[in-house]
Formats: C-alpha cells, sequence, structure tokens
C-alpha cells in the first residue's frame, strides 16, 4: 500500500466515481490509475467499488471504511511535509483557494497580491464554486482554505475566522422608479420588483428569502447567477433590480443606482476557513495576515493547534472600512 494509491483512491470517490476525471485532477493516466486500484484491491483482499460493467457504480461498505482512513493519512502526510518546510524556511509552494466568484472578484485581489510581493514564488490557485461546493473542497483535502460568507453562525466545517463584516445593497439602472426616489426601498416595494440575484436566494435556507417570509412577503426572484458580475449585466438589461453584496460595486459601475439596504437584510461575515489540526505553511499565515489583518498570528496557530481563543476572535472589521484602501471599491 501506498500513499500514491491511497491519493489515487480519494481521487476517484471525489470525482464521483469518474475515472477518467479522476486521472486529470491527479494527472495521471486512466489506465496508469486503474492499474494502481487493482492493486491496492487485491492487497486488501477485497473490493472497494461495486462495478458495473467497466464503469464503477458504487462504493463499498469496506471502501468507506478504508477512504475515511485514507483522507486521515493523506491529510497527516501533508502535515508532516508543510512542517518539513517550514523548518527548511522554504518560500515556495502552493496556496489553494476554494471561494466564491465575488471573494474572488472583489474581495482577494488585493490580499493574494500582498502575497505575491513577500513570496514570488508561491502560486495562488482559486477555484471559484457555489457555496455549497466550496466548503465540501475544503473537506475532501482539495484546498487549503475556503472564503465564504454567512448570514448567521460560521461554517460549521473546520475552523473558521472572520475576515470582515458586509451588507448588501439593491442596485437598479438608471431611470427606474426606485432610482428617482430620495429615500431607501422598503421590503414590500422590493417585494413587488422582479428580483435579481445569487444562486443562494433559491434555498429555502436563504437568509434573503427568509427576510420576505418573516414579513409575511414572497419575494419575485426572476433570475439568479452565481457571479455578481452577471447580476449587474442583467440589471443593465432591465431584467429586474439587483440584490448583491456591496463589496461588488465599483466605480466603472457608476451607471448603476446603488441603494442601501442594512436596514432590510442581516448583515454577513466572510470567514477564512482551515482544515482542523492542519499544519499550515508560513505562507498561509502571510496571507491571512493580509486578507484579515485584526486576526493574531499566534491565535491562529493556536487555534490550529484545537486550543480556545480566550475571549474569542476580535470584531471583523466593516468592508468600508477596508475599501478605503482599495481604490475600485465603491
Amino acid at each position: 500500500m501506498t500513499l500514491v494509491q491511497l491519493r489515487y483512491l480519494v481521487a476517484i470517490a471525489d470525482a464521483g466515481l469518474n475515472i477518467t476525471l479522476a486521472a486529470e485532477r491527479v494527472h495521471a493516466t486512466q489506465p496508469g490509475l486503474s492499474k494502481q486500484l487493482k492493486q491496492l484491491e487485491d492487497e486488501l483482499g477485497f473490493k472497494l467499488f461495486v462495478r458495473k460493467g467497466k464503469s464503477l457504480d458504487a462504493v463499498t461498505y469496506a471502501g468507506r471504511q478504508v477512504l475515511e482512513r485514507a483522507r486521515a493519512i493523506l491529510a497527516e502526510a501533508a502535515n508532516i511535509r508543510a512542517i518539513a518546510a517550514n523548518l527548511r524556511n522554504e518560500a515556495h509552494g502552493e496556496l489553494r483557494i476554494a471561494t466564491t466568484h465575488t471573494q474572488a472578484r472583489f474581495a482577494l485581489p488585493a490580499s493574494i497580491a500582498a502575497l505575491n510581493l513577500a513570496y514570488p514564488q508561491v502560486s495562488v490557485h482559486l477555484q471559484p464554486g457555489q457555496d455549497a461546493d466550496v466548503l465540501a473542497q475544503l473537506e475532501a483535502g482539495r484546498v487549503d482554505m475556503a472564503v465564504i460568507s454567512t448570514a448567521g453562525a460560521p461554517p460549521s466545517t473546520g475552523i473558521a475566522l472572520p475576515a470582515y463584516r458586509w451588507h448588501r445593497v439593491v442596485v437598479a439602472p438608471t431611470g427606474h422608479a426606485l432610482a428617482r426616489r430620495a429615500l431607501p426601498p422598503t421590503l414590500a416595494e422590493l417585494a413587488a420588483e422582479q428580483l435579481i440575484s445569487y444562486d443562494s436566494s433559491l434555498r429555502p435556507e436563504s437568509s434573503l428569502r427568509r427576510v420576505f417570509e418573516m414579513a409575511g412577503l414572497e419575494p419575485q426572484i426572476a433570475m439568479t447567477a452565481g457571479d455578481a458580475d452577471l447580476i449587474k449585466t442583467y440589471v443593465r438589461a432591465g431584467l429586474g433590480v439587483g440584490v448583491l453584496a456591496e463589496m461588488a460595486m465599483l466605480a466603472a459601475d457608476a451607471d448603476l443606482h446603488v441603494l442601501p439596504a442594512d436596514h432590510l437584510f442581516p448583515q454577513c461575515t466572510t470567514w477564512i476557513v482551515l482544515r482542523r489540526e492542519a499544519v499550515v505553511r508560513e505562507f498561509v499565515l502571510e496571507f491571512i495576515g493580509q486578507f484579515a489583518p485584526h486576526l493574531d498570528r499566534r491565535g491562529v496557530a493556536r487555534a490550529l493547534a484545537g486550543e480556545e481563543i480566550p475571549g474569542g476572535w476580535p470584531e471583523a472589521p466593516h468592508w468600508r472600512e477596508r475599501a478605503v484602501a482599495l481604490p475600485d471599491a465603491a
């Protein structure tokens, strides 16, 4: 049994039992991956997957148990490599971040640029996705951290560090009735509009949907997208009024009318989420310091070691406080 075989096994499970996709993700050939899987099953003496013809149909009961241990072994192997790299003071490596389009497009660029100045030999790989997919990538060990937002409690996965707070805004095209008003819109007025918002607004647990329901109103969600730029595009096209994160509005969006919605929707928090008991590289701590400078580096290290943070984390700054240093922010 080798680490390579265990890595291939996990890759197959994470690829939905698609061997071709798994081979692409681990940069192997399909025949090579299949050969390693067969050798592992022969050594163990039982099947890890149920076959249906030449395809894999399901994970066996024994396979699920082996997968759980394989993930733990691979995580510890990664920790050992991180310890060795830190002790050698290595300044090169990879930082893999799973996040949403809004964070990748509007919140992360300045911090990634600062990391590049401090660690020019570190390559950063962003893996944008939907909210539900972001944490799944972290749990599967495919990324080093997740950057994600919630309107309530922090994510239950891993260790969540508060990066910053933000609110939604309402965006209307020039000439729209809401744009001609001097006052912010009421919830009832928004309920009468065709709304364009994020894909997450379709979920029953959506904080946006809950706000309307608590007021006895039904939002008319005409269109959704995972991309804030697409939301703005279709607002410009006249399909409706946008409800999106305030950091998505830039100076270049001056043709759109932005209305505050702090009084309508709950405040959101963006979190940096790390795997529990992970040993992180020094450049990961550097990135966290750039993205969330209010977080103490020693506190982050203690949290990763499973220690309690006395008094909890300090309150994260609001986006409007951070935006002072970002010339493109509106």
